[in-house]
Parts: structure tokens; C-alpha cells; sequence
């Protein structure tokens, strides 16, 4: 018996980065306490969930009886339906008493992650805060937890509704946080629920692989602090020692062995169920009633895993030599936690150092750790970090100095509240942010940037910056002057490159991000896919099985763009210049 299906209390949310089986192992907890005879109601706030295709039903944004399972009902969550509404409820009122200009300006506002992560956990609270609303259940289970992000924000003090009428509001979460008034004590309802051991348990779920377990360690951390303990951890996808038949096979177990004995001591301290590697994606009844069974996969076979497809013009080298045909640049990595941004930034940067290009190296993650993937020094690469606690002092510094001049003590005392908002970091990286968009002019920045939701932050703040300028510009001035915004939307300055993993969570993620972006105008130059197993053409039958698997995705992201590169799983870690080298060789 896995720890965590131990006596489940009545809530129980499994949350970690995308792609690493949080609606497998949720769809799986179901089916078990179904089969037990409990009424279980299964809720998605996940924008990439599949948890349809997992069932084989048709799944909305109502409570839908899974047919195959008796006593399971499920819930997908909309994030796109959930934040018009959110947005709607705040607009209505003011459509009619305000300007147009206002009123574009408001939902400009309204359109960041922000937004729709508050909205997400507007739609679920009821069920988690209001016992009536799910009485005839035994057991709730949640498809991806709020982020500590969130419930900072759920946390706020103060009025933001009369500081935001008065004028006064920063562009940080303000606007979004508007709509929270009316609902307070459910929202204090819902974030005793999930403060509560006795009612909720809140499962990590994350994979053998070492920056994977310090993303989620942080994530235990972040939670503490608001007081949410974590109680368990599910490490998924761990490769059996009976798979491991060839060399890359038993890199990847030793690899995983490795992370697993090395992981952060908070994380080591909570009961740990390792899910090993299956052979075929979870998808129906029968793959689902594996997932916490050991049992040899006899579905794994060693068929041809040549990854069709995969040719000469997808390696990312030649992505390189195209970027090479040009002398300065910025090239940004985008993408979701966890899928080697920071890997694939840094073998761009390391590649066009020995073409003889002029190369800064730089990241607006607080998470990334450059220095440990690069491994040592590289002569001819510059490589800088943009320290976020020194940026959001100075930002708050400059903010209370200014703005803050002109307020009376309680304006003084309602601005630096908002200042403590945790969507204050993304302004505050803007100055610095800037700068190396300048940079750009004149050499090759190649930036990794933060996690999807934080860069979309960072994209909308440079976006009002953009409007804050051209407004007050005539026809003439307009002309002369080109903001960081113009700059990213211009494809021969800035090269956008979509990173994402073989697998369908990451995928979805990643064209969710490209959607995004296209609302600002900047469109992705290329995606690459990391870790690919197809391409890396593995015998294990154990993997060999899994590699067949990633050829939808693969076709996905290549009916996508025009432009991708595909990066084998490697026998050793990608750390150190010889092997970024090797990625881009």
C-alpha cells in the first residue's frame, strides 16, 4: 500500500511542476478509493489537463459521472472561462461610468497569470471552504494545488478596493486582487481547509531527477511559510533496475539513484512512495490500475524506435548556425519549469562562444543555477544573474520615494502593503531586464528566463511600460524612440525559443505559452524539444516502448512551427562545457 492512500483524510491535492504525472497519480487515487466504495469527486484546475482523455469521457466545467467507474464524478476547472468570468464580474460596473480608455486600461490590467491564477481558486474554494457544496462525497481530490503564489496573494490585508477607487494602486496584483473583497471569508474558509492535516493532505509529486527535487523543496518551502505542510512526496517515473539492459538505460538509474539519495533533507523527512516507469502512458482503466503495482510491464518490447521525423535539420546545432548568421541578438528561452531552459540557454550561449560570437549569458529566474550547469568557467562567455531580492528592494525603494511622497500616512502605509505583494518581483527585474534587451544591440544576450506564468508577468510589465511611453509621445516623437516591448517584437533583434519535453502536459503548456505571447505580439522563432528518448534510440524495451510514445508530441510541436530542434536523453548529465558542447554537436 502506498503511504499516501494511508487513511486519506477527506481533501487531497497533489501539486508539482508540469509533466511529471500529477493527473496520472490523481486519476489513479481515484479509481483506488472508488474501488474501496467511496464517493470520490475528482477536480482539475490544471489548463493542461487531460484527465478526459485519461477517463475516455467528455469532461466540462460541470460535475460529470465517469461511467467506467462507479462513484467517481469529475470536474475540469476552465482557467480561459473562469478568468472572462472573474474579469467580467469586475468590468460590468465600471462599462458604463468610465471612459473607454479606462476601461481598456482595466482589462489590460485584468489579463496577466495573476488574474488567472486568483480566478482558478475562485472557482474551486466553494468546494474546498463550503461542506454543502460537496456533501455527498466521502472524498475531494484536487489535480494540481493553488501555488504559494496565489495564497500570498489570498492573504493580503487591507482595502484594495477603496486604494484601487482612490487612484493609488501600483501596477502590480491590484487589479486583480479587486474582486476579492465580497469573497474574504470564503477564501479564509478555503485556506483553513488547506492549512488543516485533519482535512487535507497535500501531496508533492515530483520525478528522480535533482532539479526537479530542489523545484519542489522550494515548493515545501514556499508552502511552510504560509503555514501549509506538505505531508507526503510521490516520486513518479522512476526507472526499474530490472529496465536498465542497456548504456543509456543504466545511466538514467543510476542518475535517478543518485537524485533520490541526494535529495534536499525537508523533502527526505516527509513518507515517500516511489511510482516506477511503466511502459505505456496512463491512459483508460486498465493502465491506471498499474500505476502502484511493481510488476514486470510485459506490454515493454524492443520494437525499432528510429524516431520518424527526427532528420539532420532538427538537431540543435542548426539552430545555432542560423543564429550565427547574424552578430548581436537577444535569444530568450521560454518554457515551464523543469523542461531545461536553463540547459538549452546555456549550450546556445556555450555554442556561440566558439563560433566566435561575442555572448552575455544572463537569467531573470531566481530559480535557475547557472553556475552548477555550467560547471566551471567558460574564456569568452559572460554570465550574469539579476539578484531579485537587491531589484525588489531598490524597486520598493524608489516606489515610496516617489509615489509615496505625495500620500498621506495611510496612502503610505496601503502602497508599501501592495509593495509586499509577491508580483512586485517581476516589476522590480524590469530595469535590469531592460538593460539587457539593450545590450542585445551590439553582442548576443541569450537569456533564461523565469517559469511560464512569472515571464508572462514580466512580458505584461514591459507591455504597460510600452503604452506608459507612446502615450505620452506625438506623432513625430513616436518615431524616434523604441521600448523594450518594440524590441521583443522585433524577429531580427529577439529570437524566442520554446522549450518543452516529448510529453503531452509540457507540450500543451508550451502552445499555451506561445498563445500568450502572440497577445503581445512576439511570436517564437523556434521550440526545442529536451530529453527525447525517440532520438536517443535506446534497446531497453522498457524504453524503447516509452520512445515510440513521444512521436505524437514530436508531431505536435512539428505541425507548430518551422523551426525545431530535438535533444536526445543523454548518458550523462548534461553539466559542464564538454557535455552542453555535445548538445550542440
Amino acid at each position: 500500500m502506498t503511504q499516501f492512500l494511508d487513511k486519506p483524510p477527506r481533501h487531497l491535492f497533489f501539486t508539482g511542476k508540469g509533466g511529471v504525472g500529477k493527473t496520472s497519480i490523481a486519476c489513479a487515487t481515484t479509481v483506488h478509493l472508488a474501488r474501496q466504495g467511496k464517493r470520490v469527486l475528482l477536480v482539475s484546475t490544471d489548463p493542461a489537463s487531460n484527465i478526459a482523455q485519461v477517463f475516455g469521457a467528455t469532461i466540462g466545467n460541470k460535475i460529470t459521472p465517469i461511467p467506467q467507474v462507479p462513484g467517481l464524478d469529475a470536474l475540469e476547472i476552465d482557467p480561459d472561462e473562469a478568468t472572462e468570468a472573474y474579469r467580467n464580474k469586475i468590468l460590468e460596473p465600471v462599462r458604463a461610468v468610465l471612459p473607454v480608455k479606462e476601461v481598456e486600461a482595466i482589462t489590460e490590467q485584468l489579463s496577466g497569470s495573476c488574474t488567472t491564477e486568483i480566478a482558478s481558486f475562485n472557482e474551486f474554494t466553494d468546494l474546498l471552504a463550503d461542506t454543502q457544496a460537496t456533501v455527498g462525497y466521502d472524498h475531494v481530490i484536487f489535480d494540481t494545488a493553488p501555488t504559494g503564489h496565489t495564497i500570498r496573494l489570498l492573504q493580503l490585508p487591507g482595502s484594495w478596493t477603496s486604494y484601487l477607487d482612490n487612484g493609488k494602486g501600483d501596477a502590480t496584483c491590484l487589479g486583480p486582487m479587486s474582486g476579492l473583497e465580497t469573497n474574504r471569508a470564503i477564501y479564509l474558509a478555503a485556506v483553513e481547509a488547506l492549512t488543516d492535516p485533519t482535512r487535507t493532505r497535500l501531496v508533492l509529486v515530483a520525478r528522480a531527477q535533482q532539479s526537479t527535487l530542489r523545484e519542489v523543496a522550494r515548493t515545501l518551502d514556499e508552502l511552510a511559510e504560509l503555514d501549509i505542510h506538505a505531508t507526503n512526496l510521490v516520486v513518479n517515473g522512476v526507472l526499474p533496475a530490472a529496465a536498465a539492459t542497456d548504456d543509456l538505460s543504466r545511466a538514467i538509474h543510476d542518475r535517478e539513484q543518485a537524485a533520490l539519495a541526494a535529495m534536499p533533507a525537508a523533502l527526505a523527512a516527509l513518507p515517500c512512495d516511489t511510482v516506477s516507469l511503466k511502459s505505456v502512458n496512463m491512459v483508460g482503466l486498465e493502465a491506471l490500475a498499474t500505476l502502484f503495482h511493481d510488476k514486470d510491464d510485459p506490454k515493454a518490447d524492443a520494437q525499432d524506435t528510429s524516431g520518424q521525423g527526427i532528420g539532420e535539420q532538427a538537431h540543435l546545432a542548426g539552430l545555432v548556425d542560423q543564429l550565427a548568421d547574424a552578430d548581436h541578438g537577444l535569444v530568450m528561452t521560454m518554457g515551464k519549469g523543469g523542461v531545461g531552459k536553463t540547459t538549452v540557454a546555456a549550450a546556445i550561449a556555450i555554442a556561440l562562444v566558439q563560433r566566435g560570437k561575442k555572448v552575455l549569458l544572463t537569467t531573470t529566474d531566481p530559480a535557475a543555477h547557472l553556475s552548477s550547469t555550467l560547471g566551471n568557467d567558460v574564456d569568452g562567455l559572460e554570465v550574469s544573474a539579476i539578484d531579485p531580492e537587491k531589484a525588489i528592494q531598490e524597486y520598493r525603494d524608489h516606489v515610496m520615494a516617489s509615489k509615496g511622497a505625495k500620500l498621506d500616512d495611510a496612502g503610505r502605509a496601503a502602497l508599501a502593503e501592495d509593495l509586499m505583494s509577491p508580483c512586485t518581483e517581476e516589476i522590480a527585474v524590469f530595469k535590469q531586464f531592460s538593460r539587457a534587451v539593450n545590450k542585445a544591440r551590439h553582442q548576443f544576450v541569450v537569456m533564461d528566463t523565469a517559469p511560464t506564468g512569472h515571464t508572462l508577468l514580466l512580458i505584461d510589465t514591459t507591455g504597460s511600460y510600452h503604452r506608459d511611453i507612446t502615450r505620452h509621445l506625438d506623432d513625430d516623437q513616436r518615431g524616434h524612440v523604441t521600448t523594450p516591448l518594440m524590441r521583443l517584437q522585433d524577429s531580427d533583434h529577439t529570437k524566442i525559443i520554446v522549450v518543452t519535453l516529448p510529453e503531452t502536459t509540457p507540450v500543451t503548456e508550451a502552445q499555451a505559452l506561445a498563445s500568450d505571447l502572440e497577445r503581445a505580439s512576439i511570436y517564437p522563432w523556434a521550440w526545442v524539444v529536451n530529453n527525447s528518448l525517440a532520438a536517443a534510440h535506446p534497446t531497453s524495451p522498457l524504453l524503447a516502448t516509452r520512445a515510440r510514445s513521444e512521436q505524437p508530441q514530436l508531431d505536435a510541436v512539428a505541425a507548430t512551427t518551422s523551426r525545431m530542434a530535438v535533444i536526445p536523453t543523454q548518458i550523462r548529465e548534461p553539466v559542464g562545457t564538454q557535455q552542453l558542447t555535445a548538445l550542440s554537436n
